[in-house]
């Protein structure tokens, strides 16, 4: 899917925003329905660490936001979501650039509007590798997204301020 220009403008304040900037990462791709978003991660002197690898922190910080990101757009203004819990397993060391690549699929959309039919909130688990240019993993992370609808204001639970 292609980017839009409201996507490549998104991407653009993504690269921008000072929190993801100091990772070192960079979004190179957000798909025009926010259904996919791709990221790239350079070794330079930014995100080196000392042994001359790319810093872990660089890597977890540069794929922390994108699942509630997407969440976010994917399910619009009338859910609430939040990054709930989160693990990273290093595999190798960052030796060149590293990519991560995140996808929500529209079924799993519709699956947790379903559910949320149901239930008051749930917690979504996904897990995304950390690959160099070869497809070679170098990390995974594992995010928990915390999700549910928000509360609808209802004139029955509005309690009047006013004197009587």
């Amino acid at each position: 899917m292609k980017e839009s220009w409201k996507t490549r403008c998104v991407r653009y304040g993504f690269n921008l925003f000072p929190a993801y900037r100091g990772t070192g990462a960079r979004v190179i791709y957000i798909a025009e329905d926010y259904s996919e978003i791709t990221i790239q991660l350079p070794l330079n002197w930014r995100t080196r660490n000392y042994v001359g690898t790319i810093f872990g922190g660089s890597i977890y910080g540069a794929v922390d936001p994108m699942y509630m990101y997407m969440f976010l757009k994917l399910l619009g203004d009338d859910y609430i979501v939040w990054d709930k819990a989160a693990s990273i397993s290093f595999k190798k060391p960052g030796k060149s650039t590293l990519y991560a690549t995140f996808k929500i699929t529209p079924e799993e959309v519709e699956d947790v509007k379903r559910q949320l039919k149901s239930r008051h909130s749930l917690d979504r688990i996904y897990e995304v590798d950390v690959v160099d240019e070869t497809g070679l993993v170098h990390a995974v992370v594992e995010k928990t997204i915390y999700i549910r609808r928000k509360a609808k204001a209802n004139s029955e639970n509005i309690v009047s301020l006013q004197k009587p």
